[in-house]
């Protein structure tokens, strides 16, 4: 049959699972690419279970913005870390995750053509997702330590766009945003009638001292902020798929008749583990951050090795650094050499939107300090051998 014309082939296409079939045809490679945490959920996740189980009618299905002892849970860690207020102008929908929650935030708020700015560089999906839903990213470039730029950001809103996107703690720079500049974008969008759409899936992993700011606690801006949440990172909850959405009240029949149609209701055994897992005591997250900050110390501290081989804005936050190697080279065919030379996977800078040089992403969130430790020592050789020869 001949293969048919559809909005998917303006999409690129996932990096994820393309590196992924490269490492597996080189056995012993170290992955410093996808984006996970080593560590399992809490023992509470997993004791909830059994309160799934124990009621036959789970079996069926429930609530489209979620079970309501999850939405009480998710409202009290919202006011206690977030300082978000949940109240007659807001509300929470779970999510099969928060790349869910974009999806759906985006096919609520657009008109095919319309327009969505990303600051670059961008989460893929983010990208990807607009372009499914027939808008238009309008890219607009960070300064040279990734940090947020409003006045360019001002400069980009035209009648056609409709929000604009921040991530913090950052994917893929692993940079924090300051409050300032957030604040500013909040403004800027609340002026001109738009959504500002705040990503946070990152917003536990934060590094010497640096506080998560969460743009929904600024003021009465219940009305234009859309702010997203995993558990897919802090509670190694990746395959589980639960993440969770702060949206205007105006918005929730919008989002209702998106979520309904794709998935009816988040999978209510994840949702029971997902409330399990904010039971759990305040050390799980401290303990497994602290041990993740550490390999963020030793990773580092190699990178330092490749002053002049390599620019490196070392970001507080999220598990990522975002390397500029000095070559000509293509930065997929360095992974490619990477991989296969070296036995040691990063991403593509090209994947993020960043095509004028060569740029990679380093994930150090799935490793323990001793497999963290070779796999940088493998990245740092093989870069020096690849790009000096």
């Amino acid at each position: 049959m001949e293969s048919l014309t559809s909005r998917t082939q303006a999409v690129q296409s996932p990096i994820i699972p393309v590196v992924g079939e490269l490492i597996k045809n080189s056995p012993g490679t170290i992955s410093l690419g996808q984006g996970v945490v080593s560590y399992n959920p809490p023992p509470e996740a997993i004791e909830f279970l059994a309160k799934f189980l124990a009621e036959a009618t789970n079996n069926l299905y429930k609530s489209v913005e979620g079970i309501p002892p999850l939405l009480t849970a998710l409202a009290e860690k919202l006011q206690d870390f977030n300082g978000i207020e949940i109240n007659q102008e807001n509300c929470i929908v779970v999510t099969a995750g928060s790349n869910m929650g974009f999806m759906n935030a985006i096919l609520a708020i657009t008109n095919p053509g319309d327009e969505i700015i990303l600051n670059t560089p961008y989460y893929f999906n983010h990208e990807m997702a607009i372009a499914m839903a027939g808008c238009h990213p309008v890219l607009v470039a960070t300064d040279e330590n990734y940090q947020l730029r409003p006045d360019a950001i001002a400069q980009a809103i035209t009648p056609k766009t409709r929000a604009v996107v921040t991530i913090s703690p950052n994917n893929p720079t692993g940079v924090v945003y300051s409050e300032a500049a957030l604040r500013q974008v909040n403004q800027i969008c609340g002026n001109h009638n738009i959504y500002h759409i705040s990503d946070e899936a990152y917003e536990y992993f934060t590094y010497n001292g640096i506080k998560h700011i969460s743009p929904g606690s600024f003021g009465n801006n219940s009305e234009y902020t859309i702010s997203l949440y995993s558990l897919s990172k802090a509670y190694g909850f990746a395959s589980w798929r639960i993440g969770y959405m702060v949206i205007p009240k105006h918005l929730l029949v919008a989002v209702k008749k998106v979520q309904d149609t794709i998935l009816i209701c988040p999978p209510v055994i994840s949702q029971y583990a997902a409330l399990g897992a904010l039971q759990a005591k305040e050390e799980y997250l401290q303990s497994h951050i602290g041990a993740i900050a550490q390999v963020r110390q030793l990773v580092l501290d190699s990178l330092n090795r490749l002053q002049g081989l390599c620019s490196i804005i070392p970001g507080d936050g999220a598990f990522y650094f975002f390397l500029k190697v000095h070559t000509q080279m293509d930065a997929f065919e360095l992974v490619k050499r990477l991989i296969q030379e070296h036995k040691v996977a990063v991403i593509p800078g090209t994947t993020f939107g960043i095509d004028d040089g060569c740029y990679l992403r380093v994930a150090y969130g799935a490793l323990q300090k001793e497999t963290a430790k070779a796999g940088i020592e493998r990245l740092v050789q093989g870069l020096e051998t690849i790009v000096r020869s």
